[in-house]
């Protein structure tokens, strides 16, 4: 052997000789000198370097892998020799090494199949006293070394009795190093160091610090053995108490146990027969388990859940119909249809109690009010609840998606709750509040269930006597609860729950309605929230007309609100830069609010108004839609083109609107006859009917009259009269049929300016249902049939019998 191993003792320098070795790469091991290792050899590198050191001297450089998934090593490791090995039948091998030296590696060369390197040792450049600090710094290192294997109880008795007689740094430091639970970076830090007392020091400290965590482990442990014992030690008193109570011929339920209380409260509620059994069970369960186990708290919820419950509990209803409808009205304006339902129902109220036939309470109705955003929907149902005197609880459904939310889960699922509906009856604390599914159209269904078909149950009140919550397990009566459902629109509402509620529609506001409903309740709550309580602040009605022609584009009131919000801030702003900052000088502070305002409180105008051409045009008629925002114009524009008979309809428009236009031209084309056209043979004509603003999806029948009129405005070429707007469907016979959103539309007409509407002569009654004001705004002429729509659209001459025979030329 080339290389000689300096003796620690010895203070002379050695001559340092290099050796080259096979380089075997551990995984997560770190081997010291002076020890002995065992390894199992099962990876291609180890395997290759093993066969390839038994070729040698049997000697190896063990390093250390910095990843699993890596081939580079530290280039610090220990020299080794192979004093045994097994190969077995799979190519693998099972190795006992013992280690002779520290070294480093300097030079590396590596072929496809091992790594060879040169090592220098790691030699002490330093001398090693034979000093008393260097006897008492091994005899610390090895009483810290005895508290450790104390402590962890890992550690053999060779070991520590090899640890107790060695007085040589080096071998010390070895000993301990390769015994130590520490990560792979602080083991290669302990490999490292040169200087013997250095390392030793840093041995040291790697034992104390892993000492003190013991320390700390062993301080937890014992605090948390001594919260279990207390448990215990509560659970078998109360246990030994009930006995004596038993002996003393004491009913257990007088001992203030607290399981008794809890059976006790439910009692009172008077909840069902069924219901009472099931607790009994449960409770008589919860008595056998321990107060810890899992199954204990399960249950323990469940009962809490069960108490909370209102089960016969009531509020008394108030019966004046009068205060009911004051507070109706305070509260919203108009509304009739909705406010007189309420009324109705608290007059059957009324008149039940009245009468002793009647044992309990009429069942509550269902009702959904359907109607565009901002309209008052969802504050009309609290006021409902106050005008009854019952408590009020909302629950959005918006973008609900599992049947659980309705229906509840298992308790047996950690973290499970009841549903919906029983939580807002729990959080109410009786039986016959006011709750408002709000945006149930917004109902959304996926893997976990469909929560609308879960509504079926609850919604019906020949089945909601009975709803069973997945949670609860026994049946709870929601026939008494008043639910009142809100949606935009009826499309996304499934057929079956639609059947089980009565649709009440609130239709939008007119500009009138918004005017009184900004004076009457917008701007006073708006100066009180902005802090002019005490000042004089009024919006001229010119002013909020402005507003709503010129800044707001809905059918409700949310916009306006925001809007008038806008200005009483900057006016507010205004006050405090003019000196108003005290509460007598807010007190002198007035201001009316003129249309000339608006620019410097709102900025520039918003909206004009809807797309629609002043000039009358050949082939464009002005239709009305419905949307779920409010009305609005819908144009229909057609032109002729010279081609081989092509129909093209653009617009982003839906198949219904698509056979409307077909409906439509089949129609014009049948009546050729009677009017002037212009074209001579309709296959030589391509038409193009277009609907502006194409990136809004449109459709719906009750284009199909304005389509027509197009059609024929461009087939004879004359222009229809100003101002008139239409909708209704069309059949292939040119009968018009009635439409529906008839209000949203004549307010659209009316923003617009229109001067004439033409309506399907089947809407004729709920025309008379409209407020005055819409009436009187605009002159309605009511058409059956599409030939009396285009006399009041065209002039004479449109007939063929007057027409002057213009022709387009082929």
């Amino acid at each position: 052997m080339n290389f000689l191993f300096p003796s620690l003792r010895n203070s002379k320098k050695k001559e340092v000789h290099f050796e080259e070795f096979v380089l075997l790469p551990l995984r997560e091991l770190v081997m010291y000198p002076d020890t002995v290792l065992p390894v199992f050899i099962s990876y291609r590198g180890g395997i290759s370097a093993i066969e390839e050191a038994l070729r040698r001297d049997m000697r190896v450089f063990t390093a250390c892998l910095r990843n699993l998934n890596d081939k580079e090593t530290y280039i610090v490791g220990t020299v080794a020799r192979l004093i045994q090995y097994i190969r077995l039948p799979d190519g693998t091998f099972r190795v006992i090494l013992q280690g002779e030296y520290r070294g480093t590696m300097s030079i590396r060369t590596t072929n496809d199949r091992f790594s060879l390197v040169t090592v220098s040792p790691i030699n002490s450049s330093h001398e090693i006293p034979n000093t008393m600090e260097c006897t008492a710094l091994i005899q610390t290192v090895q009483r810290s070394f005895s508290q450790y294997a104390e402590l962890s109880k890992r550690i053999n008795t060779e070991t520590i009795l090899a640890v107790e007689k060695t007085d040589n740094l080096e071998r010390l430091a070895n000993l301990i190093c390769n015994v130590l639970n520490v990560k792979i970076g602080q083991k290669i830090e302990l490999l490292t160091i040169a200087d013997p007392i250095e390392r030793l020091h840093t041995v040291l400290e790697t034992l104390e610090r892993e000492n003190e965590i013991f320390d700390i482990q062993k301080t937890i442990r014992a605090k948390v053995k001594s919260r279990i014992d207390k448990s215990q030690r509560e659970y078998v008193l109360h246990e030994q108490l009930k006995e004596i109570n038993r002996e003393l011929g004491k009913e257990v339920s007088e001992s203030g146990d607290e399981l008794s209380d809890l059976e006790r409260s439910i009692e009172e509620r008077h909840p069902s027969a069924e219901a009472l059994k099931k607790v009994h069970k449960e409770i008589a369960r919860l008595r056998k388990l321990q107060p810890l186990s899992p199954e204990a708290g399960v249950i323990r919820g469940y009962l809490e859940c069960v108490a909370e419950l209102p089960w016969a509990f009531m509020s008394m209803d108030s019966a004046d119909i009068e205060e009911a409808e004051k507070m109706l009205n305070a509260d919203h304006f108009a509304l009739y249809k909705a406010k007189q339902r309420i009324l109705e129902y608290i007059a059957v109220l009324k008149l039940i109690s009245f009468t002793s036939k009647y044992e309990s309470p009429i069942k509550g109705p269902i009702l959904c009010f359907v109607g565009p955003p901002g309209t008052g929907k969802t504050s009309l149902g609290s006021s409902v609840a106050r005008a009854l005197g019952r408590q009020f609880v909302r629950i959005s459904l918006g973008g609900v998606r599992d049947e659980a939310e309705i229906r509840g889960h298992r308790k047996t699922y950690v973290g499970a709750l009841p549903g919906k509906i029983i939580q807002a009856i729990r959080k109410a604390s009786t039986s016959n509040p006011v709750i408002l599914l709000d945006e149930i159209d917004k109902l959304d269904s996926d893997f976990h269930g469909d929560p609308a078909s879960a509504l079926l149950e609850v919604l019906d009140p020949e089945q909601n006597i009975n709803f069973v919550d997945h949670y609860l397990e026994i049946p709870y009566n929601l026939s008494k609860v008043l639910f009142i459902a809100t949606a935009n629109s009826l499309h996304g509402i499934p057929y079956p729950l639609l059947d089980r509620m009565e649709i009440i529609e609130i239709p939008g506001y007119s500009e009138n309605e918004k005017v009184c409903i900004a004076q009457q309740f917008l701007v006073p709550k708006q100066v009180k929230e902005n802090g002019l309580s005490e000042a004089v602040i009024r919006f001229k009605d010119e002013t909020i007309q402005s507003i709503i022609r010129y800044w707001t584009m809905e059918s409700g009131v949310r916009d306006l609100e925001r809007s008038i919000a806008q200005c009483i801030r900057r006016i507010a702003r205004n006050a405090l830069k003019r000196g108003f900052a005290k509460e007598k000088d807010i007190a002198t502070f007035k201001k009316i609010v003129h249309p000339h305002d608006l620019n410097a409180l709102l900025g520039r105008k918003q909206y004009k108004r809807d797309l629609f051409f002043k000039e009358t045009h050949i082939g464009v008629m002005n239709g009305l839609a419905w949307t779920e925002t409010g009305g609005t114009m819908l144009p229909v524009e057609t032109i002729l083109l010279r081609g081989s008979g092509k129909v093209q309809v653009t617009g982003n428009i839906g198949d219904i609107m698509d056979e409307s236009a077909h409906i439509a031209l089949s129609f014009v084309r049948s009546v050729y006859e009677k009017y002037a056209f212009t074209v001579d043979d309709l296959e030589k004509i391509d038409i193009h009917i277009h609907v502006p603003e194409g990136a809004i999806p449109k459709d719906g029948p009750s284009a199909g009259i304005t389509i027509a009129a197009s059609l024929l405005s461009a087939f004879c070429q004359q222009p229809p009269h100003a101002n008139i707007a239409m909708t209704g469907e069309l059949t292939l016979t040119g009968r018009i049929l009635p439409i529906g959103g008839i209000k949203e539309k004549l307010l659209a007409a009316i923003r617009n300016h229109m001067e004439k509407v033409l309506l399907p002569a089947e809407n004729h009654d709920e025309w008379l249902e409209l407020d005055k004001d819409i009436r009187d705004s605009l002159e309605i002429s009511f058409v059956s049939y599409a030939c009396e729509a285009f006399e009041l659209l065209f002039n004479e001459t449109i007939q063929r019998k007057l027409s002057h025979e213009l022709r387009i030329e082929d």
